[in-house]
C-alpha cells in the first residue's frame, strides 16, 4: 500500500508539473533602455538602445536589428531625475539613486505629462506588453545632425525618414520650427508664389509643427527636406522644404 500510495502522489506531482511554468519565465520583466515617445493614450514607444554609464549619465548606442516596442503605462511606475513630480525640467537639482537613476517617485499621469514634452531618456521593465516601471536617467550628451533626405508622414508628429536607403521613424513636439518656401503656412507643398528660398533652395518663411503636419497629410509620396534632428533620441527640431522638389 504505501508503494501505491508513493507512486499515485508521484503521478500527481508529474501532472502538476507539466502544466507548471517557472515564475521566473512568467513574471520575470525585461529591461530596454531608451528614449520615450508618446504612442497615444497611456502608451509609448521606444526602439531598444545599448546603455553605457559615464559618470553621472549614461551613454545610449544603437543596436543593430533592434524592434521597436509599444507598450502601456497606465499601471507603470515612474522615477524621475527631478526633484518633483510636477517640474518640466530639473533646475539644475536632480535627485538619483547609487546607480544614478532617477529616484523621484511619480505616476502614469506625470509620466504622460512628461512625454507631451517630448522624448524621454529612460529604462522600462516591461512584461506582456505593459510597463512596470519607467525609471528616466540623464543622457550623455550628443550632437545634433543636419542632412537632408525624403519624409513622409507616419501618423501626427511621427515621420519616416528616408536618406543613403536606410529609413528610420522619427517625431516631432509642438515646438518644431517648420521653414517654408510657400506664400503661405497653410499652402500645399512646393505650391504658391513668391518663393521663400535662400540660395540653397531651403525655406525661409517661418511656420510650425502644425502645418507641417497638414501638409504631409495631403501627400501620397516622399519629399525631399532638409532635417536639424538629434540621432539618439529621434527628435527633430527643424525641418526645411526644399525648392525644386517635383
Amino acid at each position: 500500500m504505501r508503494l501505491l500510495a508513493s507512486a499515485t502522489t508521484a503521478l500527481a506531482l508529474c501532472a502538476l508539473s507539466a502544466y507548471a511554468t517557472p515564475a521566473s519565465a512568467e513574471t520575470s520583466p525585461q529591461v530596454v533602455y531608451g528614449y520615450a515617445w508618446s504612442d497615444g493614450a497611456g502608451h509609448l514607444r521606444i526602439l531598444p538602445q545599448s546603455a553605457t554609464a559615464v559618470r553621472k549619465s549614461y551613454r545610449l548606442k544603437a543596436i543593430r536589428g533592434a524592434k521597436e516596442l509599444r507598450l502601456g503605462y497606465t499601471k507603470a511606475a515612474y522615477l524621475r531625475v527631478a526633484v518633483a513630480c510636477g517640474l518640466k525640467e530639473t533646475e539644475g537639482r536632480v535627485a538619483l539613486d547609487a546607480k544614478n537613476f532617477g529616484r523621484t517617485r511619480c505616476g502614469a499621469a506625470d509620466l504622460s505629462d512628461s512625454l507631451a514634452s517630448g522624448p524621454v531618456a529612460v529604462r522600462v521593465h516591461h512584461s506582456g506588453g505593459q510597463a512596470v516601471k519607467v525609471t528616466e536617467f540623464l543622457p550623455y550628451p550628443s550632437k545634433l545632425s543636419v542632412v537632408r533626405g525624403t519624409v513622409k508622414r507616419a501618423g501626427d508628429r511621427t515621420l519616416l525618414f528616408t536618406r543613403g536607403g536606410t529609413t528610420v521613424k522619427l517625431g516631432y513636439t509642438h515646438a518644431l520650427a517648420f521653414s517654408r518656401v510657400t506664400s503661405r503656412c497653410g499652402a500645399g507643398w512646393l505650391t504658391g508664389r513668391p518663393v521663400n528660398a535662400d540660395r540653397d533652395g531651403l525655406g525661409t518663411k517661418h511656420c510650425g509643427a502644425g502645418d507641417f503636419n497638414a501638409a504631409l497629410k495631403k501627400l501620397r509620396h516622399p519629399v525631399l527636406v532638409q532635417i536639424d534632428y538629434q540621432p539618439r533620441s529621434g527628435q527633430v527640431f527643424q525641418v526645411w522644404e526644399v525648392f525644386g522638389d517635383a
